[in-house]
C-alpha cells in the first residue's frame, strides 16, 4: 500500500515542529497522600498536566526498560525497523540501580507503538516500499504527539515492549495465528506478540468444567483482565433454576453461576498500571431466570441499604444497652437485670422495637457483665469501595437484556411471552410481556441496570449472518459481533480536524481514518489472544473499532446545540466519512492481500449491509434491504457544510464499489467507544459521542492544586455566534468569576481594608477565592491566621473554634453584599443569566447535567437518543453512551426512553437516572415542591447541587401554644389532598393550613358511599376543624381517634406511609399525625425510606447550628407561607455546611427530636408538635474530608460523586456506560 505524508516530511524527525517540555507528574489521594510521582517526564509542550499524568502514571512502562539497547539483525526487515534487546555489555558498565528503569519520555512510547505497528506491517506485506513504511511510521508518531488519534489502552500498555526493549517472559496461555500459513499456535512468549485488543466477546456453554464451559470462562476472563482488556458474554445457554441435569437432579440456575463470576471478577485487579476487571453479562429475554436477572442489581442495592441502616442501628442500640448496664447506681447483678434497672429496660425495649436480634441484645448484656465497656460493632456506608458493596453480588459487571422485535411487539399488544427451557426448548412458563417490560424499566429506574440490546436490529445489520448470530457485546456495548472474537479500538480527536474558520478538514479526516484503519488491521495480525478459538475467529473475521471523540466540543465550537437538527446532521456526516473511508481502505487491503477468510460465505449479506449504509448516506427514506427498523438517514438539508455531505456520500460510493470488486479485509471497521482514558491523553473536552458534562472545569496545575477554567470551546462558540471580545470576556467572567475581590461590589479590598485587612491578608484571601465556590470559604482561620483573627478582627478562641462562625456576617456584611461579591469573584459555573448572552444561544451550551449552583438547563434524554440515532446508521458496531435522566424521571420515562431507542434504530441503550446508585449523592436535593419567596432563600432547582451550596439550614422547631379565642384561617390557604382506599373504600382527605404550617381545617369525602355516612363524615370534619381553630391541640385528636375500630377498615392503598387501619378515623388521624406532628411511630413505613436516596439515617455528622438571625427566621416564615408543611411530611432537610479546602459541601445532618423508640430513634428529620416556623441559619465553613463530604463537593464541581477505585479522588465523570477519573485516567470500562 502507498502512504502519503500529510503532517511530516521525508528525512526529518516526525516530531519536527512539536515542542516538548519537562514535566513533573504527581497524583495524590484526597487526603494528600502520594499515589504516584515521577519527575522530569518529557511530554509535548501543548499537553495538559492531566494528559501528562495519565501518560506517565498509566502508559509508561515503569519497570524493566533497559538503559542501553542494541539492535537484532533481521535480513528481511529494514535496519531502522530492527527490534532491540538489552545491551548486556553496556549495561554491565552501569551501577546496578541504573541498568533498568522506567520510560521517561513520551517519544519513547510513541516510538515503540508506531515502530511495532510498522515492523509487523512490514512483515505482513502492507507496504509497497520502504519509503511507504517510513511515511507510515512518521505520520503515526506525529499524530500521537499532536493528539490527532489514540489507540485503546491495551496498545499503550503492551504494544512494542518486546520490539523496543526486548522485554519478554514465558507464555501466559495465549494463542496466535501465524499470518504466513494461517495456522493457530500457542504463544511461547508473553510479550513478542502483544495483546492490543480492548474488547472481547466470549462464548459460554451449558457445561460446568469443560473447555468453553462456565468455569473455563472465569479463567479466560482473568487472562484478559490481567492485560487491561474487557469482555462480555451471553449466558443464555446456561440452563435455568430447576431444569434437569443429565446425571439426575436439578440445576441451581443461571444466577448462582453469575454470582460466582461476579465475585471472581471483583477479586482481580489488573496490575500496577492497568485497570479493574470490566465485563458485560447479557441474557436473552426468553430465559426462564430472566426476572431474577432483571432485578438482580436492584435487590443487591437494597441489601446494601439494609446493611448500612442495620449496622448503624445495631451499633447505636447495642452500645446504648451496654451503657445502660454500666452507667447506673445499682450495685451488683441488679445493674444487668432489666426488672431492677429501668434505664436498661428502656434500652432493651428500644432495641427490640428496632428489631435487633434478641441474641445480640442478651450477648451485649453478658459482655457488660464481664467488664467490657464498649462493643465495636462495624458500621457500613454506601461508598462504592465499602464493605457493604463488596459483600453483595452484581457490582462488577454491566448487565444487559437482549430483547427481540417479537417481544417488543408483544409488549405493544399486551400479549403473553413464553420463557423456554434451555435444554429442551419447551415452554417453562409464560408471563405478561408488558409486565416483564415494566420490570426492566423499574429496575433501570432503581439501579441503572439492566441496559437493553435490541437483538433484531443488531442482527439486521450483521455483516456475517451465515457464520452465526450476534449474541453479546463487550462491556461498554459498542462492539457487537460473533462470540469468541476481539476488537481493538482507536479514536480520532475531531477537534484536531477543525480549521481556524470552523470548517472540517475533510482530507485530513480521510487521511487519518485510512492510516488508523491500517494500524488496527496490523494489530489483528500481530496480536495474541486468550484462547485458540478467539485467535482463529479474530483472524478469520478481523473486526476493527475505529471511532472518534470530542463530537460535543466540535458542535459547541461551531455554535450548534447538541440537541439540534444541524448538530445531528454534522454528527451523521462525520461518522459516515470515517466509517465509509475505513471500509474503502479495508477493500483496498483486500485487493492486495485478499478479503477476510469468512467473506466469501457472507458476501451477499455484507454487500447488502454496505448498500444500506450507502442509502442512509444518500438520505433515503425507503428502499432498504431486509431491515425491520428503518434507520435515521443523513439529513443533508440541515447539514451546514455541504462538503461534509458530499464527502460522506463519496466515501460510501467508493466503499461499495471497491467492496463489490475486491471484497473487504475486515468484517467490521468502526464503533463509537467511550474513549475514557485515551480521551484524557488527547485532552478532549468531551468523550465519544457524549456532550460536555460541565462548562467550567478544574484544571490541574503542574505544581499541585487546581484552577477554574472555562471550556476551550465556549469562547470559540461565542466568537462563532458573533459576540465581541469584550462580551465574551464578560460571559466567561460570569461563569468562572474574576478570581479576586479587588473590584467586587459590596465586599472588596476597600471595604475589607476599612475593617482592618492589610495587604498580606487581602492577598491570602484572593489566593483562596481563586479556587473557591463561595467567598465565605476563603474567610476562615486557616486562610487568615489565628493571630489576625484575634488581634485585628477581634474574635476570641471560643468564636474561632465555632464551626458555625461566619466571619463576613460578623464583620457586618449583608447577605446581598455577599451574594453580589460571590458572583463577581467566584462566578456561577454556568453561562445562564450572563447579561450579554442572548436567549436563543443558550441551547448551544447545554450539557448533560445542569451547570453550577443556579443552572437549570440540561439536555433531555430524548436529545441523547436522537444523537445516537443520527450516528448509528454509519457505524459497523454500536455506540457506547449513557442516556442521562434527572432524579425526578419516572419509571414511565425509562420505558419511553427504551421504546424510542428501539423505534429509532439503536442497537443498545443504557440509562442513568441521577441518584439511582446509592454510592452517588443526588445532583438535586429539594426542600419541597414549592419555591422560596425572597432572596434569603434562593430559587431551588435540580441544578442546585446540595441546596444553595450548604448555605441555608432549615429546621422545624418544637413549640406548643394554647390560644384564647378562635384563630381564623387565611381566605386563600395552602394544604394538601391525600387520596387513599381504606378497606376497599375511597377516602379523600383535604387539609387547610395557617401561614406558619399548622393545620387548621380538614375535609373528608367518601367516594360512592351512602348519603348519611358521607354527611356524617363531613360534619365530623367541620367539628374537628372548629376545634383546631379554637386551639385544641392536634395531638389530643390523634390520641382520641387512632386505633378506633369500625367498618370500613383493613388494608390501605394509595398512601405511601400507612398500609393498615382499624377504621376511617384511625386512618385520617394517623395521616394527620405523620404529616403535621412527625409521629412516624404511627406509620408503617420508615419515614427516611420515603426519600429517593434513603438508606437509613446514618450518624449525625455535626451538631445542629443555633437558630439564626431575625432575617433568617423571616425567610423561614416565607417558606411556611408557600410550602405545605403537611405535604412535605417534615421533609425539610437539615443541611450542615462543610468545606474541603475552600469548597462548600452540603452534607445532610438530621435533628434529634422527641421521637418514640424504635426505627425512628436517634438522628431523624426534625419534627414538631405544632410546626410554627422554620428557623434558617447560614452554613459556616467547617473543614471536612469525610467521604460523604467529598462526594457532595464532587457533585458541586459537576462530577458523579464516586471515588476513583485507583487513586481515590472524587473526580469520576460518566463516560459511555462507564465512569472515568479525570485525575489519574482510570476507568471502569475497557477503552
Amino acid at each position: 500500500m502507498r502512504f502519503e505524508r500529510r503532517y511530516t516530511q521525508a528525512g526529518k524527525s516526525p516530531f519536527e515542529g512539536v515542542a516538548f517540555r519537562a514535566a513533573d507528574s504527581e497524583i495524590r489521594n484526597p487526603d494528600g497522600s502520594l499515589v504516584f510521582q515521577l519527575k522530569g517526564v518529557d511530554v509535548p509542550a501543548e499537553w495538559s498536566q492531566v494528559a501528562a499524568d495519565v501518560l506517565a502514571q498509566k502508559y509508561f512502562r515503569r519497570a524493566g526498560v533497559p538503559a542501553r539497547t542494541m539492535h537484532v539483525t533481521e535480513l528481511d526487515v529494514p535496519d531502522w525497523l530492527w527490534r532491540s534487546v538489552p545491551d548486556e555489555a553496556a549495561l554491565a558498565q552501569l551501577p546496578a540501580a541504573e541498568r533498568y528503569g522506567s520510560e521517561m519520555s513520551a517519544r519513547q512510547v510513541f516510538h515503540r507503538m508506531a515502530g511495532a505497528w510498522t515492523y509487523w506491517g512490514w512483515k505482513g506485506g502492507y507496504f509497497d516500499s520502504e519509503a511507504d513504511a517510513r511515511s507510515f511510521y512518521d505520520e503515526h508518531c506525529y499524530m500521537l504527539a499532536a493528539q490527532f488519534c489514540a489507540p485503546n489502552s491495551p496498545q499503550w500498555f503492551n504494544t512494542g515492549l518486546h520490539w523496543a526493549y526486548g522485554i519478554d517472559g514465558p507464555g501466559q496461555g495465549h494463542w496466535y495465528v501465524d499470518h504466513r500459513d494461517g495456522v493457530a499456535r500457542r504463544s511461547d512468549s508473553a510479550y513478542e506478540r502483544p495483546q492490543p485488543h480492548a474488547c472481547f466477546i466470549q462464548s459460554v456453554s451449558d457445561d460446568l468444567v469443560s473447555d468453553g464451559g462456565i468455569m473455563d470462562l472465569w479463567v479466560r476472563e482473568a487472562r484478559l483482565f490481567k492485560y487491561g482488556s474487557g469482555t462480555g458474554s451471553n449466558f443464555s445457554k446456561v440452563r435455568a433454576n430447576g431444569e434437569r441435569l443429565s446425571g439426575g437432579g436439578k440445576s441451581s440456575g443461571l444466577m448462582s453461576f453469575l454470582k460466582i463470576g461476579d465475585r471472581a471478577a471483583g477479586a482481580i485487579k489488573s496490575g500496577g498500571t492497568t485497570r479493574r476487571a470490566a465485563k458485560m453479562v447479557t441474557v436473552d429475554i426468553d430465559h426462564p431466570d430472566i426476572e431474577e436477572f432483571i432485578a438482580w442489581k436492584m435487590l443487591e442495592e437494597q441489601k446494601v441499604a439494609a446493611l448500612v441502616a442495620g449496622s448503624r442501628l445495631a451499633n447505636r442500640h447495642l452500645n446504648a444497652v451496654m451503657k445502660a448496664c454500666l452507667d447506673t447506681g445499682i450495685a451488683g447483678d441488679g445493674a444487668f437485670d432489666p426488672r431492677q434497672n429501668a434505664k436498661l429496660r428502656r434500652e432493651i425495649v428500644a432495641a427490640r422495637q428496632a428489631e435487633l436480634p434478641e441474641n445480640y441484645i442478651q450477648r451485649v448484656i453478658q459482655f457488660a457483665r464481664q467488664g467490657y465497656r464498649h462493643i465495636d460493632f462495624p458500621t457500613f456506608d454506601v461508598d462504592w469501595e465499602s464493605e457493604a458493596y463488596t459483600s453483595v453480588s452484581g457490582q462488577n459487571a454491566n448487565n444487559s437484556v437482549r430483547v427481540t422485535d417479537a417481544f417488543l411487539q408483544a409488549v405493544e399488544a399486551d400479549r403473553q411471552w413464553a420463557l423456554t427451557e434451555r435444554t429442551t426448548g419447551k415452554v417453562a412458563r409464560t408471563v405478561g410481556a408488558r409486565a416483564l417490560w415494566d420490570q426492566i424499566a423499574e429496575a433501570a429506574w432503581h439501579s441503572a441496570d439492566p441496559g437493553l440490546q435490541y437483538d433484531t436490529t443488531i442482527n439486521d445489520w450483521h455483516t456475517c449472518p451465515e457464520s452465526g448470530r450476534i449474541n453479546a457485546s463487550n462491556p461498554c456495548s459498542e462492539y457487537m459481533f460473533l462470540d469468541d472474537t476481539a476488537c481493538n479500538l482507536a479514536s480520532l480527536n475531531l477537534m484536531r480536524f477543525r480549521r481556524q474558520d470552523g470548517s472540517i478538514d475533510v482530507g485530513s479526516l480521510e487521511h487519518a481514518s485510512r492510516l488508523w484503519t491500517v494500524v488496527l488491521e496490523i494489530s489483528v495480525m500481530m496480536a495474541q489472544y486468550p484462547s485458540r478459538r478467539i485467535a482463529e475467529l479474530s483472524f478469520e473475521y478481523r473486526t476493527l473499532g475505529l471511532g472518534y471523540a470530542n463530537l460535543g466540543a466540535v458542535l459547541m465550537a461551531s455554535g450548534l446545540g447538541y440537541d439540534s437538527a444541524k448538530g445531528r446532521a454534522i454528527a451523521a456526516a462525520l461518522t459516515a466519512i470515517m466509517t465509509g473511508t475505513a471500509y474503502a481502505t479495508s477493500a483496498e487491503m483486500a485487493a492486495l492481500m485478499g478479503p477476510f477468510p469468512g467473506f466469501d460465505a457472507n458476501r451477499e449479506a455484507m454487500l447488502r449491509v454496505i448498500r444500506n449504509h450507502r442509502r442512509a448516506a444518500d438520505g433515503a427514506r425507503g428502499g432498504y434491504e431486509s431491515l425491520s427498523t428503518l434507520p435515521i438517514a443523513l439529513d443533508a438539508a440541515n447539514c451546514p457544510d455541504e462538503r461534509l455531505v458530499a464527502a460522506a456520500r463519496h466515501a460510501w460510493d467508493r466503499a461499495l464499489e471497491l467492496g463489490e470488486r475486491h471484497g473487504f479485509r475486515n468484517a467490521q471497521v468502526s464503533v463509537i467507544a467511550p474513549t475514557g482514558t485515551i480521551g484524557l491523553v488527547m485532552d478532549c473536552d468531551t468523550t465519544g459521542i457524549e456532550p460536555d458534562f460541565s462548562l467550567v472545569k478544574f484544571k490541574k496545575l503542574a505544581g499541585g492544586g487546581y484552577f477554574k477554567i472555562i471550556n476551550q470551546t465556549v469562547p470559540l462558540a461565542l466568537r462563532t455566534l458573533g459576540y465581541s471580545d469584550a462580551a465574551i470576556d464578560r460571559i466567561v467572567a460570569h461563569a468562572v468569576g474574576h478570581g479576586s475581590l479587588a473590584t467586587a461590589p459590596g465586599i472588596n479590598h476597600a471595604t475589607l481594608a476599612a475593617r482592618g485587612f492589610d495587604a498580606a491578608a487581602l492577598q491570602r484571601v484572593d489566593q483562596a477565592v481563586a479556587t473557591a465556590f463561595d467567598i465565605r470559604f476563603a474567610f476562615n482561620r486557616y486562610t487568615l491566621g489565628d493571630a489576625f483573627c484575634r488581634d485585628v478582627l477581634g474574635f476570641d478562641d471560643a468564636a474561632l473554634g465555632d464551626a458555625s462562625l461566619d466571619i463576613l456576617a460578623s464583620l457586618g456584611f449583608s447577605k446581598s453584599d455577599i451574594a453580589a461579591a460571590n458572583i463577581h469573584a467566584c462566578g456561577t459555573m454556568s453561562i445562564e443569566g450572563a447579561r450579554d448572552l442572548r436567549r436563543e444561544h443558550l441551547a448551544v451550551f447545554d450539557c448533560a447535567n445542569p451547570c453550577g449552583r443556579d443552572g437549570k438547563r440540561c439536555l433531555s434524554a430524548e436529545s441523547h437518543i436522537r444523537m445516537m440515532a443520527a450516528a448509528q446508521p454509519f457505524v459497523s458496531g454500536a455506540i457506547s453512551k449513557t442516556i442521562n435522566m434527572p432524579n425526578a424521571a419516572t419509571v414511565e420515562d425509562c420505558r419511553k426512553a427504551y421504546e424510542m431507542s428501539w423505534k429509532l434504530g439503536l442497537k443498545a441503550n443504557a440509562l442513568y437516572r441521577d441518584g439511582s446508585k446509592l454510592s452517588q449523592p443526588l445532583s438535586a436535593m429539594l426542600l419541597g415542591d414549592d419555591l422560596a419567596a425572597n432572596d434569603d432563600l434562593a430559587d431551588m432547582s435540580p441544578a442546585a447541587r446540595a441546596p444553595v451550596i450548604a448555605e441555608r439550614i432549615v429546621e422545624r422547631i418544637v413549640e406548643r401554644e394554647v390560644r384564647a379565642g378562635r384563630e381564623r384561617l387565611p381566605q386563600r390557604r395552602k394544604g394538601y389532598t391525600q387520596k387513599a382506599i381504606v378497606g376497599g373504600h375511597k377516602v379523600y382527605l383535604r387539609t387547610g393550613e395557617y401561614e406558619d404550617g399548622r393545620v387548621g381545617e380538614i375535609f373528608v369525602d367518601m367516594h360512592k358511599e351512602g348519603a348519611a355516612f358521607r354527611s356524617l363524615m363531613n360534619n365530623f370534619a367541620i367539628a374537628i376543624s372548629i376545634g383546631l381553630q379554637y386551639g385544641v391541640p392536634l395531638e389530643e385528636f390523634v390520641e382520641a381517634y387512632t386505633f378506633t375500630r369500625f367498618e370500613p377498615s383493613g388494608l390501605v392503598d394509595g398512601n405511601d406511609a400507612i398500609k393498615m387501619s382499624t377504621s376511617v378515623l384511625d386512618y385520617i388521624f394517623r395521616e394527620l399525625a405523620i404529616s403535621y406532628l412527625g409521629r412516624n411511630d404511627l406509620s408503617h413505613v420508615e419515614q427516611a425510606d420515603l426519600r429517593p436516596d434513603g438508606v437509613g439515617r446514618g450518624e449525625v455528622q455535626g451538631e445542629l447550628p443555633a437558630p439564626g438571625t431575625d432575617a433568617a427566621e423571616a425567610a423561614a416564615a416565607a417558606v411556611s407561607r408557600i410550602a405545605s408543611v403537611g405535604y412535605m411530611r417534615s421533609n425539610l432537610y437539615v443541611l450542615n455546611g462543610r468545606t474541603a479546602g475552600n469548597v462548600a459541601i452540603a452534607n445532610e445532618a438530621i435533628a434529634a427530636g422527641p421521637l418514640p423508640n424504635g426505627l425512628t430513634d436517634g438522628p431523624a428529620v426534625a419534627t414538631a408538635h405544632i410546626a410554627k416556623a422554620a428557623v434558617v441559619g447560614v452554613a459556616r465553613g467547617e473543614a471536612s474530608s469525610s467521604p460523604s463530604g467529598l462526594a457532595f463537593e464532587a457533585k458541586l464541581k459537576g462530577y458523579e460523586g464516586d471515588a476513583c477505585p485507583e487513586c481515590g479522588n472524587f473526580t469520576m465523570v460518566r463516560n459511555g456506560t462507564c465512569l472515568k477519573c479525570t485525575t489519574c485516567g482510570g476507568t471502569t470500562g475497557c477503552s
